[in-house]
């Protein structure tokens, strides 16, 4: 057995070598291997020093290893980690009611992953479609978008438009329907009575951090008033500041009535996700109709609970905010002087490189050379997502790099 002593003394491409002959191949990182972190640095095993530029795609957005996060879960690991929900636990109901107060929603559905919340979101509206609006039986429908990533199980690559994430993993789970991101006549026409709800990222991340046109979001919501569905908004990675507010959804003064949430929610060391949303929709789960083992366990509903609270002062929204309008303006200064395209809110951008510039695999290279790391989603498309804790500063640091890598 090799103990931690022994692993100090290895080096990279030990570490790598170990990954590449006992680790699933459903990854291609860098070849970078991260030993330490802190704030919105990372450190590897040689002792190099790299800024997180990507923070976990928004798991990390209250940067690594975050004081009060931590306490909270040390606290809690003195305490007690699991019990089930086959019995009550101390933290469980605060961290529902808290969330609940945070975004404005009625009741609270804990889960462990982003997918797992998806999946809840999914189930429950097919199960409101029966039992409330009155939908056959077995003709529940729920229009998603094309272009979309809401995580990798089997019923939602279902519905994804990735090649990549469908193929060889059939048969598919039906009942869905796939419209264009953005177009509003699309939905329009995929909306029936049978529609059970709409699925939709306020901002698709995997795609490139792409923003819909003004109107669209408030359109789906009319929509859907209109046919009696239900909208389901992904926050998993747009919300819990990340764009500048609670949620993306927040910049079209608009509500939906469920919400997906994970990722940032257990603060870069539990997972933790939820489903938030109205009581007369989560209500219709009744007792061994849904559930997860670790769902809503004590350590994560305590880790949980100190994210909320740092988010109930404001503090990281107004970081997301201001820092964004700030990468945005820089990022916006090398459109026609090696990008192409940025686009994004808040601390968070999707920037596509020029024609005749790198690919988005060799910018995230060449940025990790120069100790940024970020990581590409597409061929010439790099996500940006640094931690919201990132100071005006470290910031420029990481844009200066990224301006003499793609020219």
């Amino acid at each position: 057995m090799t103990t931690f002593a022994d692993s100090t003394t290895r080096t990279a491409s030990d570490f790598i070598a170990l990954d590449e002959q006992w680790s699933t191949h459903n990854y291609h990182p860098l070849p970078v291997v991260i030993a330490e972190a802190e704030g919105a640095w990372v450190t590897d095993v040689h002792g190099e020093r790299y800024l997180d530029f990507l923070s976990g795609y928004s798991a990390l957005n209250f940067g690594h290893r975050h004081p009060a996060l931590v306490e909270a879960a040390v606290a809690q690991l003195g305490r007690v980690t699991l019990t089930s929900r086959a019995f009550h636990h101390d933290q469980l109901g605060l961290f529902c009611r808290e969330l609940a107060q945070l975004t404005g929603t009625e009741l609270v559905l804990p889960m462990n992953s982003g997918a797992e919340a998806v999946e809840s979101a999914i189930k429950v509206a097919r199960k409101w479609a029966y039992q409330v609006k009155g939908v056959p039986q077995g003709e529940a429908e729920i229009v998603v978008a094309g272009s979309n990533f809401h995580g990798r199980t089997t019923t939602i690559v279902s519905f994804s438009t990735d090649d990549t994430a469908r193929a060889d993993f059939g048969p598919f789970t039906p009942g869905f329907k796939v419209v264009k991101y953005g177009d509003a006549d699309a939905l329009t026409s995929a909306i029936t009575e049978r529609t059970a709800a709409v699925l939709l990222e306020p901002i698709q991340g995997e795609a490139g951090v792409v923003v819909p046109p003004d109107g669209y979001l408030a359109e789906a919501r009319r929509l859907c008033d209109e046919a009696g569905a239900l909208l389901i908004a992904d926050e998993i990675q747009s919300g819990l500041a990340r764009t500048g507010t609670v949620f993306a959804l927040d910049h079209e003064r608009i509500r939906a009535d469920l919400y997906t949430l994970g990722k940032a929610l257990g603060g870069g060391i539990m997972p933790l996700s939820a489903v938030a949303g109205r009581r007369d929709v989560l209500g219709v789960l009744r007792p061994g109709e849904h559930g997860s083992t670790f769902g809503g366990n004590p350590l994560a509903c305590a880790v949980g609970r100190a994210v909320i609270a740092l988010l109930e002062t404001g503090e990281f929204q107004q970081r997301s905010a201001a820092l964004g309008a700030h990468l945005h303006n820089r990022l916006g200064e090398l459109v026609g002087n090696g990008l192409a395209e940025v686009r994004g809110r808040g601390l968070w951008a999707g920037i596509d490189i020029a024609p005749g510039g790198p690919t988005g695999r060799e910018a995230s290279q060449a940025l990790a050379a120069k100790g940024v790391l970020c990581k590409e989603t597409h061929d010439n498309t790099l996500r940006l997502a640094p931690p919201l804790v990132i100071s005006e500063e470290e910031l420029d640091s990481g844009l200066d790099a990224i301006a003499e890598v793609i020219r």
